[in-house]
């Protein structure tokens, strides 16, 4: 019973985390773990992210 608990919560946690990049995807985010995902460089066709190193 343990064992299909566990399973269980993982598919939820995969399933969330599939659910979520599928959003961003569909919201044109580019870099989908970047604070500035929407309105990186990457999106306006500047090609690689540099987002990690911009400020605020």
């Amino acid at each position: 019973m343990a064992n299909l608990l566990i399973v269980a919560v993982l598919l939820l946690i995969i399933g969330g985390a599939v659910f979520y990049i599928a959003k961003e995807k569909k919201r044109g985010v580019k870099c989908i773990g970047c604070p500035a995902g929407a309105t990186c460089a990457h999106k306006n066709g500047v090609s690689g992210c540099n987002c990690s190193t911009e400020k605020g």
